[in-house]
């Protein structure tokens, strides 16, 4: 009795033992595979057991860099770069470059040149990760100086309880519950402020999603349009948001040339040419190498959101609550570190200015739903003889204040667009006569006076619109 106990003790020490070292043989498998998610668990498993051997530190590292949990990833991979393991020197490179500390991923980059000096195929990647690392040091340097206000860490299936859009400035929701044929997803529509035109994206692993539209045909939407493919583009096209004006997107997308994952774009729609302008990416911190996406500005309420993965938990999303500016403002500073700092986004007080009290934007930002609230004269806009309306308040009817609206901000469009064109005929009266320069002028004059009748139709709509509900004339 006694030789079978320790027959069979034996036997299951030598059999656990052989599962463990497949288990562990299965991770390493999963690891050259590229399947970090499924490797993860079991390098954190047997991490516990042996939290000194250098190659599990570097398979554990590289396991949560590539999940995106580079906090925990850094001391794993120091740790393995301490103990001379070349790979790690890459990967903490890499790591560090994303977190803006160039001057340290250099020196780690460094290390690997000098360990692969004779391995072409190791110098070919060390040169595309250069490139990335300069790629991001450029765009930090070009960081915009804005004020955000506070921020938010939700789960992402709930993180558009965190955007409280006035009603002039539309609604959220996501795709797939407006859509009940569509699978649930992150993805969201956007409906603008007068519910008769929807923005959203559609599309599959395979092929990428792109960004639809569709207007009210009664009492339902239909007449599906794909946007143009200065929007729409390789990879994926998701997040719309459209201003007041009808006419400037902002959209984010895994394409156009992203710094990771999803960036943060902004196009204008052409009246002319019945197409949109090329997209602009919005500048940092706006967008990271992470995910960022959803930008909302809420005119009514003077206020800004956008939302990003950037050093979140898996499934968590951070929702930042920002002032836009009214002109692209950029950040002034010969200190790398607060350059960097303010890209990254490291404490939201760090963009404060001194002595301004935030509280009452805030507030407002939580605000559900607000009333107009403007007091001053912001305008003269003549009803009928005897009707002046001075504010948006001043509409009756809530259809002819959108489309009001909407007239408004395109006359921020137009502004804008007769500055630039009277910089470009200044410049072509002083000397630079180019053909490419009298084309643009030729192309931005059709522009503005197509943009002008535009806003034109839509006053007379609008004056139309709120006499026919609310005035009757004898």
């Amino acid at each position: 009795m006694k030789r079978e106990f320790i027959f069979f003790t034996l036997l299951f020490g030598i059999f656990s033992i052989t599962m463990q070292a497949q288990t562990l043989e299965d991770a390493k498998k999963w690891y050259r595979e590229g399947r970090y998610a499924e490797s993860l668990p079991l390098f954190q498993t047997e991490y516990v057991k042996n939290p000194n051997d250098p190659s599990l530190n570097q398979w554990l590292g590289v396991s949560l860099y590539e999940t995106g949990n580079l906090v925990k990833a850094e001391k794993h991979l120091s740790f393995a770069a301490q103990k001379k393991i070349p790979e790690a020197y890459l990967y903490l490179g890499e790591l560090y470059a994303k977190m803006y500390r160039f001057e340290e991923a250099e020196v780690e980059f460094e290390k690997y040149q000098r360990a692969n000096r004779k391995n072409e195929e190791a110098l070919n990647k060390l040169a595309l990760r250069r490139d990335y690392a300069g790629k991001l040091q450029r765009a930090v340097n070009r960081t915009e100086d804005i004020q955000i206000i506070d921020s938010l860490v939700l789960p992402k299936a709930i993180f558009l309880s965190a955007y409280n859009l006035s009603k002039s400035s539309g609604s959220l929701l996501p795709v797939s519950e407006f859509f009940n044929s569509l699978p649930v997803s992150d993805k969201t529509l956007y409906m603008n402020g007068k519910g008769d035109k929807i923005y959203y994206s559609r599309g599959d692993q395979d092929t990428g999603s792109d960004l639809f539209t569709m207007d009210k045909l009664i009492d339902t939407f239909g007449n599906e349009k794909k946007l143009p493919q200065p929007v729409n583009a390789e990879k994926d096209q998701a997040y719309p948001f459209v201003m007041s004006d009808g006419l400037t997107l902002y959209f984010a997308s895994t394409g156009h040339a992203s710094l990771g994952g999803y960036d943060l774009y902004v196009t204008r729609y052409n009246l002319q040419t019945d197409s949109y302008l090329a997209p602009n990416q919005l500048n940092m911190p706006f967008n990271s190498p992470f995910n960022d996406y959803l930008m909302v500005i809420d005119e009514e309420k003077g206020i800004g959101w956008f939302a990003s993965d950037r050093f979140q938990p898996e499934e968590m999303v951070c929702v930042y609550t920002f002032i836009p500016n009214q002109q692209v403002t950029m950040l002034e500073s010969e200190k790398p570190e607060e350059m960097g700092h303010r890209a990254r986004i490291s404490a939201i007080r760090d963009s404060w200015i001194a002595h301004t009290n935030y509280d009452a934007l805030r507030e407002r930002a939580r605000q559900k739903n607000i009333v107009l609230q403007e007091t001053e004269s912001d305008f003269d806009f003549v009803i009928h003889n005897g009707v002046t309306y001075h504010t948006l308040t001043d509409f009756k009817s809530s259809s002819a204040r959108q489309i009001l609206s909407q007239a408004l901000g395109m006359e921020k469009q137009w502004q804008a667009l007769n500055n630039e064109l009277s910089e470009k005929r200044e410049q072509y009266a002083n000397g630079n006569q180019s053909e490419a320069l009298r084309t643009s002028i030729l192309n931005m004059e059709k522009e503005v006076y197509t943009l002008f009748r535009e806003i034109k139709r839509l006053k007379v709509q609008a004056r139309n619109e709120e006499i026919r509900t609310n005035y009757s004339l004898n």
